[in-house]
């Protein structure tokens, strides 16, 4: 055993690598029997899921052991006596300096958890302080309180996260990644939603006493090791064996390892939620030139400008890294207002114009035989800010943030500039506060009139969650702008975003037959196509409707977790482009790309203007060079003649043929042409924003 040549006092860690194994190890094995979770049946690869589960919690565990072995190598009363009383005093001021009069903590990371921390580091002074006024005896009680206190929120903090993993875990299909820590930024709204979807108070207590049965068995050797006298030449030696062992981790143990099997599901057990988590956290936006496949930059934008090519479009220049092109009509244009409704969350097959049968979406249903359906359209990415990019920029999704999250985007080339070129009105309608998100810097930043939850009455509002107000009341704000607009003589292009439709799925009672206490995906799809039937009925009796084009998009779909990292059927979103009298009703079943709604948008009203789409006017678009563009924070996928390329770090790359109805993979391919036009819009758009190119033309 380790404490047969180790001090005593070294036991604590011992205690803590066994605790952090054996909940990891139970974790792991509970989201194996998630209902989501499906190894194909191949449950040989449960073998890796474990061996190098194990390796992963091991190094996770290496890394939680710092602050104990730091705090069990230097307990002593010597750090209370001169000169250590002036150094320590020091180093406390200089770091409190650092964190208040500095920019080391980046400016969009949780305000609240900030100042926690802050507030933390100044308590701990002010104990330090404190103790040294004190007799040694006293200090002794202290440090045996302040170890029992310190592990106790250790224990009750791994059996916490091992439930929190499990509701990451059913709603995203992976172990922690880019979105928990997102997810930090905004912990106001995710507490919020935590609380409204879930009996917080019933997992706290339940949490609590399995921690306290956890303690109870571990609390006698953690006296032990207080009260045991330990040498310091000893103590120092384990102490920087325990510390540098983390440091060979960081070095030496790559996140690919765990990429052992073709079931992203195995991949993703084999992974340790806390230590993913810091990987994210560390590299939370990723270099495309380091991480992925590259052609020469001249040789990547002479395929991108072959692949923008259309008979209405003509390139302003010959400079191979210029891809403007001017878009030219011959019918004349037609300055009709836009009205562009993003909806949470929501998947075609939802729908029951795609094979749904349960009836939760009776108005989208009805409206889709009067408009034009695009039933093959995928999603760029799996988050609403990924969504928001593509319906605005129209630009291939880049590693890591969407851009509307990234500092540096103001001024963007956007269908918001094209058309304010044209002297529209532009705008940003929101349920929820727009903070969130940085929508509020990104639409402000491009010259949208940003309008949200706080323009409405309280007296007004029906019902509002932690994300926004109602869908119904969104819209009710969604007419007065629509009204005033109107009024002004100008053409609009209004986008209106919802909220209802994401957990915890609450919203006024009475509209639907599910009643909101049952807390549904399904209720919340219903309510949401309530609320947007309700909308388009109340427009239509509306002077400003038969001038006005109505296109209702999803901005992702309701779930990410399939199959393969990129399982093209949960990219698989509806939209429709509704207008009597102007737009025909049809289903259109080329394949299409979210970031091809702008320009074809634009292409049905004729509008003349120049481009820098990445996205295609699918009318102006070649049978058979349609694209449609998937991703994740890190994997980038591109669809074309039913065969998907996925590019991923570090330089690795994927070619198959999806089952559509499923994700699976049917049949692994090789197409050098196909591999080296995904190369190019990725590596042509990530180009583009890093140099600053992909700014507004007008």
């Amino acid at each position: 055993m380790l404490t047969n040549f180790q001090p005593k006092r070294f036991t604590p860690i011992l205690i803590l690598v066994s605790l952090i194994v054996i909940v990891s190890m139970i974790t792991r094995t509970v989201l194996i029997f998630h209902p989501t979770t499906d190894l194909h049946g191949s449950y040989g690869s449960l073998l890796g899921v474990y061996g190098l589960g194990l390796l992963y919690d091991l190094c996770m565990a290496s890394f939680a052991a710092i602050p104990f072995v730091l705090y069990l190598w230097f307990y002593n009363d010597s750090v209370y006596k001169k000169p250590y009383i002036y150094i320590l005093t020091g180093g406390f001021i200089a770091l409190i300096s650092v964190l208040l009069f500095t920019n080391i903590i980046p400016s969009d990371f949780s305000k609240p958890l900030f100042k926690g921390f802050v507030g933390y580091v100044i308590f701990r002074l002010a104990v330090y302080i404190f103790l040294w006024k004190k007799e040694e005896a006293f200090r002794v009680k202290w440090r045996k309180a302040v170890l029992m206190i310190d592990f106790f929120v250790v224990c009750w903090l791994l059996v916490f996260n091992g439930v929190s993993e499990w509701f990451f875990w059913n709603e995203f299909g992976t172990r922690y990644n880019f979105i928990a820590v997102d997810y930090l930024i905004y912990t106001n709204e995710v507490v919020g939603n935590i609380q409204q979807s879930y009996p917080l108070p019933l997992l706290v207590t339940l949490i609590t006493l399995v921690t306290g049965g956890v303690f109870w068995i571990i609390r006698k050797p953690l006296i032990q090791s207080v009260e045991t006298p330990s040498p310091i030449l000893k103590r120092s030696m384990v102490a920087i064996a325990l510390l540098i062992t983390p440091l060979v981790t960081h070095f030496v143990v790559k996140s690919s390892w765990r990429v052992f099997s073709s079931n992203t599901f195995a991949n993703e057990l084999a992974g340790n939620g806390v230590y993913q988590f810091g990987e994210a956290f560390q590299n939370n936006q990723l270099d495309y030139n380091k991480f992925y496949k590259r052609l020469s930059d001249k040789e990547a934008f002479t395929i991108l400008r072959k692949e923008l090519s259309a008979p209405n479009a003509k390139f302003v220049s010959d400079d191979v890294f210029n891809i403007e092109r001017e878009i030219t009509h011959d019918k004349p244009e037609q300055k009709k207002n836009i009205v562009l409704i993003s909806v949470e969350s929501l998947s075609a097959d939802f729908l029951g114009t795609f094979g749904n049968t349960q009836n939760i979406t009776p108005n989208l249903d009805s409206l889709a035989k009067h408009s034009l359906l695009f039933g093959n359209l995928y999603a760029s990415g799996t988050r609403t800010v990924r969504g928001l990019e593509a319906l605005s920029m129209g630009i291939a999704p880049t590693p890591g943030q969407s851009m509307v999250k990234r500092p540096d985007n103001h001024n963007m080339f956007t269908i918001g500039s094209v058309l304010r070129s044209k002297g529209y009105k532009t705008q940003y309608v929101y349920g929820g506060y727009s903070y969130f998100d940085n929508m509020k810097e990104f639409f402000s930043g491009n010259g949208y009139e940003v309008i949200d939850r706080s323009a409405i009455p309280a007296d007004k509002v029906h019902y509002e969650n932690i994300w926004g107000v109602a869908d119904e009341d969104l819209f009710t704000l969604a007419l007065d702008v629509l009204d005033k607009n109107s009024k002004e003589g100008k053409p609009f292009f209004t986008q209106v975003m919802t909220v209802s439709n994401h957990r915890p799925y609450t919203y006024p009672d009475g509209r639907i037959d599910i009643p909101s206490s049952k807390q549904t995906r399904d209720g919340g799809v219903k309510y949401t196509d309530y609320a947007i039937g309700k909308f388009i009925r109340e427009a239509s009796q509306k002077p400003w409707f038969n001038n006005t084009v109505f296109v209702i998009v999803a901005d992702h779909c309701a779930s990410s977790a399939g199959k393969t990292d990129l399982p093209v059927n949960k990219y698989h979103i509806p939209c429709l482009i509704y207008a009597p009298g102007y737009i025909e009703p049809k289903v259109e079943n080329r394949l299409m790309a979210q970031i091809d709604i702008a320009p074809t948008l634009l292409g049905l009203l004729n509008l003349n203007y120049r481009s820098k789409f990445f996205g295609k006017d699918l009318y102006q678009t070649p049978i058979g060079q349609e694209h449609a563009f998937i991703s994740t924070y890190q994997s980038l996928g591109l669809i074309e003649n039913d065969t998907l390329s996925v590019l991923t770090p570090v330089r690795r790359s994927e070619q198959y043929i999806p089952n559509f109805k499923d994700g699976s993979k049917q049949k692994k391919v090789t197409s050098d042409e196909h591999l080296k036009e995904t190369v190019a819009f990725y590596q042509c758009a990530s180009w583009l924003l890093a140099n600053k190119k992909y700014n507004a033309l007008y």
